[in-house]
């Protein structure tokens, strides 16, 4: 890929709202030998069988993981698909930076950030208030 392009981030949130998913949800985890215990599982990822638009997504980026998707029992002459993923820490990084921008997948957007950021506002809405990001940003 040529390094000294880089995808725009309201083209990168606008197509993560069409192509992609985020998943948050709170589960419970067995553990062998242990007593079950309540795990966050906080995920994002797209996927699309155009690998350069794939590829300049994630080095834009810069997090989470680019890999070709395998399927079991696929005719030869589809299309290969790739996926991209990331979690945790990453996903909220993504989320931040997609917010402003973000429509369809907003409300699962702002779990994330909710999730890892509660203290980030002073309202009771989910909202992110953007002059406080900034700030942040600057430091």
């Amino acid at each position: 890929m040529n390094d000294n392009f880089h995808l725009d981030v309201p083209y990168m949130a606008g197509l993560f709202d069409g192509e992609g998913s985020v998943y948050v949800k709170q589960i419970i985890e067995k553990r062998k030998g242990k007593n079950p215990c309540k795990v966050w599982k906080i995920r994002m990822e797209m996927s699309m069988t155009d690998q350069n638009v794939m590829e300049l997504f994630h080095e834009t980026l810069g997090v989470g993981t680019l890999k070709e998707r395998k399927f079991n029992n696929v005719p030869a002459h589809y299309k290969k698909q790739y996926r991209w993923t990331c979690s945790h820490r990453q996903a909220l990084q993504v989320c931040k930076l997609f917010w402003p921008y973000s429509i369809v997948k907003l409300h699962k957007i702002e779990q994330v950030i909710d999730h890892y950021e509660p203290d980030i506002q002073g309202l009771d809405d989910n909202v992110v208030d953007l002059a406080m990001e900034r700030e942040i940003r600057d430091v």
